[in-house]
């Protein structure tokens, strides 16, 4: 399954708010953790630095578990996202988990950060093409 069918999954099972919100909650959560250079950089304090070396890189992406997502993003954020969605924390940070590095790949072509910390409206671009 590519990333595009993972991420209009995880949209579609979004079962309080819809993609609209989901979009936002993405949004947010970037926003939160200082875009992508930020999120990622949390990522590698956390001791995931080849992890996401991986994502950004050209190559396979190395997996991320759901315990390696909460651990970093932090239990209370995870569950912040789920209470929004209605659903268990463990099953947001599952989703995020499979969806988070092909995500981050597709954002970062040829192992390029986007110019200008622009990962927000290249995020909102390509997730919006699943609310026409």
């Amino acid at each position: 399954m590519g990333l595009l069918d993972e991420v209009g999954k995880m949209l579609g099972g979004a079962q309080s708010g819809g993609a609209s919100d989901m979009l936002a909650l993405g949004q947010q959560l970037l926003s939160q953790n200082g875009g992508l250079d930020g999120l990622l950089k949390k990522f590698q304090s956390g001791g995931l630095g080849d992890v996401v070396a991986s994502w950004v890189g050209t190559g396979e992406n190395l997996p991320v578990s759901a315990q390696q997502i909460q651990a970093v993003l932090g239990s209370e954020q995870v569950a912040v996202i789920a209470s929004k969605l209605g659903v268990d924390p463990q099953q947001v940070a599952s989703q995020i988990a499979q969806v988070l590095p092909g995500l981050v790949s597709k954002l970062t072509p040829n192992g390029q950060m986007p110019e200008g910390g622009d990962l927000l409206a290249k995020g909102a671009d390509l997730l919006k093409g699943f609310l026409k």
